[in-house]
């Protein structure tokens, strides 16, 4: 299903400090390219981030390679060295610098690296107050050309939902594949009353009405002229399902809204959905969260 209209409402896309947590590695030049990419996106300013034994050859070798990187400066950057925890120092420097997208590194299956990878990468997405990209094994290509918005109820999914339409706009993007999950609650109950197969079928075929209902509201308030938008109600569960789906459409981004709050330790018992896709992300992973919201709440 193809949607082109909307109604009339200002752009709130403000993204104009863009961080990027960069180690000297292989990937290095890969990672900063895709950040590179975002803030041109967002005609933002970039903040190159490096945490660990600053020696004047690791400062040269990261001088080097954004020069090499970031033609004519574009976009403009500077550089925030730091020592210590990554984690801490990474969010301190997100903080102090008002960063509104962070980006990082993150590998498809976490149990390979330690630095910036895997669990420092996970501690990021728990604990930033500003929205994150998770780059995994970046190379030359940074295009987004196939999108995948996790379309769930959350404060920041406008936001989430405005970013995504924002970036498939910019990128002439082929596809929008906007994903919205079926309340498997409300046919538990169904088939738990007795009811017969006709009206367990009405039931099931009104859920899904009311789902594409909240996607078409949800898109109506958010500009996307020009973009291939498809809408998809999964059931199943949340947070791999949505995985598995980014995957068979070969996504190059997965967008989804951050949590409400913080995980709890209900989350880490039982694992929320963004843990099922960060243990194997099948793309990009953008998790966009409010800052302002995140600092006032």
């Amino acid at each position: 299903m193809i949607y082109g209209s909307h109604q009339k409402r200002a752009s709130m896309m403000t993204w104009k400090r863009i961080g990027v947590a960069l180690a000297l590695s292989p990937t290095a030049g890969g990672l900063l390219r895709q950040a590179a990419h975002v803030a041109r996106l967002f005609q933002a300013e970039l903040f190159i981030i490096h945490v660990g034994n600053v020696t004047p050859e690791a400062r040269l070798a990261i001088e080097n390679l954004a020069a090499t990187t970031i033609v004519d400066n574009e976009p403009a950057y500077q550089f925030c060295w730091e020592t210590g925890d990554p984690v801490s120092k990474v969010l301190a420097v997100c903080n102090k610098n008002h960063i509104d997208l962070l980006v990082a590194g993150a590998l498809k299956k976490e149990n390979i690296f330690r630095y910036y990878l895997g669990t420092v990468a996970r501690k990021i997405m728990r604990k930033a107050n500003c929205s994150v990209l998770m780059v995994t094994n970046p190379g030359e290509r940074v295009s987004y050309q196939h999108l995948v918005f996790n379309a769930e109820d959350s404060p920041y999914s406008r936001q989430a939902l405005e970013a995504a339409c924002w970036i498939g706009r910019k990128e002439r993007s082929k596809w929008l594949h906007v994903v919205r999950e079926l309340k498997m609650m409300g046919l538990a109950l169904a088939s738990s009353d007795q009811c017969t197969e006709e009206e367990y079928h009405d039931i099931q075929q009104n859920l899904l009405y009311d789902e594409m209902s909240e996607v078409e509201k949800m898109l109506a308030t958010v500009p996307h002229e020009g973009l291939k938008v498809n809408v998809k109600v999964l059931s199943g569960k949340s947070g791999f399902e949505l995985a598995r789906f980014a995957e068979r459409k070969s996504a190059d981004l997965l967008i989804v809204a951050a949590p409400e709050r913080r995980f709890s330790l209900f989350d880490r018992v039982f694992p929320h959905d963004l843990e099922y896709i960060f243990a194997d992300l099948p793309a990009h992973l953008l998790i966009v969260h409010s800052r302002k919201e995140a600092q006032n709440g």
